[in-house]
């Protein structure tokens, strides 16, 4: 048994201490959160626009050309995969223009994020019941600040959960940004495979470090949510 967790300890060595190689895994995460960070903001100012818009369209029941865009444009993010998007992004719309590897890829996971989130805000928009529309222009409101003061606080509230899910599948996604050459947690596996021809103990790695950020971030969620609850029975 003794011999069993020296071996265990030297392998874990040869892994990560030897070589600094526990920097690379490090570098990759920094990327991984740098990534996933920029673009769920793009995410959910980009979503929260689209679903205003697509949202108030279905309320009015009148469309526009800014609606048919915004329709297509989410048709087309959800029906095609994220790697797909991320690869035209970098080699087809930034092919002549120096633009960073971590820029690009911050682009197509925020316009991919959008496309989700935007069906979540106007979700949230369209679960407040049209009563409280009505009452909000019978106070004398206009129609602006009828959403701004009545509609908008609600379905914020509503879709704030589900956004919360949505930025951890959106960090789940990112690790096939090494098919454009960014060194994030995933590729990062790869690098130190090659130099030690071991895969069992970087993957064992970035599994847990995925799953260690995953749960964190679950759990927060499930207490914000109660809170949430509790805000509502007051």
């Amino acid at each position: 048994m003794v011999e069993f967790f020296k071996n265990l300890a030297g392998q874990f060595a040869h892994n990560f201490i030897e070589g600094d190689r526990w920097q690379i895994i490090l570098d990759g995460l920094l990327v991984t959160l740098k990534i996933t960070l920029f673009a769920a903001l793009i995410g959910v100012v980009l979503g929260f626009f689209i679903g205003l818009v697509r949202a108030s369209a279905e309320r009015n029941g009148k469309s526009n050309p800014l609606t048919w865009i915004c329709g297509i444009y989410v048709t087309v993010i959800r029906g095609t995969p994220v790697m797909v998007q991320l690869l035209i992004i970098y080699f087809v719309v930034f092919m002549a223009l120096p633009v960073d590897k971590a820029v690009a890829a911050i682009i197509a996971f925020g316009f991919n994020s959008a496309a989700y989130v935007s069906e979540i805000f106007r979700s949230g928009i369209l679960s407040v019941d049209i009563g409280q529309t009505e009452a909000g222009r019978s106070l004398g409101l206009t129609s602006a600040q009828t959403l701004r003061h009545i509609i908008l606080p609600q379905a914020i509230k509503n879709a704030l959960p589900a956004i919360g899910n949505e930025m951890i599948t959106l960090l789940k996604e990112t690790s096939v940004v090494g098919y454009i050459g960014l060194v994030d947690l995933t590729k990062s596996y790869a690098i130190i495979q090659s130099r030690t021809m071991s895969a069992f103990w970087p993957l064992l790695a970035i599994a847990a470090i995925y799953l260690v950020i995953v749960v964190g971030l679950s759990k927060l969620l499930n207490i914000f949510e109660r809170r949430l609850r509790k805000s509502d029975k007051r």
